[in-house]
């Protein structure tokens, strides 16, 4: 099973161009994590792109321990947490067993095109960046999705869940 949990700014935005996400911080609210924790304790494995894996490389501790990491890329690296590096088609991971915590803009579009989302939370915030790294873009085809779940949070944040319909 293949799982997303992102949040993405309200026009649309992941990221700013340079990679920075340092705009999640309008909806830091003390205690509250949006049920990040609960969705990342229900996941076995991580897959995500080497942008995002840089990203948390320069995180003050390594936010993946005591799950399997998978990084999809075609540049030479050295693990230094025990992560695997992967540069196949997303396709060839779809015998992973358990729930698949799927992250970052490119790797979340590959593995729609290749219709292996079985489930996505997205989280808007109300921010408007006007420029930077989308979530969505062209050639990840049609996806038809059955909303699970919605909540609005004190903060301005919404959150949906999505299931895929196949």
């Amino acid at each position: 099973m293949f799982s997303v949990f992102i949040a993405q700014s309200l026009d649309g935005y992941i990221a700013r161009r340079d990679g920075s996400i340092d705009w999640l911080d309008v909806v830091a609210s003390p205690g509250e994590d949006y049920g990040f924790a609960a969705f990342y304790a229900s996941v076995d494995t991580l897959v995500m792109g080497r942008g995002t894996y840089d990203t948390a490389l320069g995180f003050p501790d390594w936010p993946y321990a005591g799950k399997r990491v998978i990084v999809l890329t075609h540049r030479p690296a050295e693990s230094r947490h025990g992560e695997e590096f992967f540069a196949g088609p997303v396709t060839e991971l779809d015998a992973l067993t358990g729930r698949t915590y799927v992250d970052g803009g490119n790797v979340i579009r590959q593995f729609l095109a290749a219709n292996l989302i079985d489930d996505l939370t997205l989280s808007i915030i109300p921010i408007l960046l006007g420029d930077g790294i989308r979530l969505f873009e062209g050639g990840i085809g049609e996806h038809r999705l059955v909303l699970e779940e919605h909540r609005a949070f004190p903060t301005g944040l919404v959150q949906l869940r999505y299931q895929a319909q196949r």
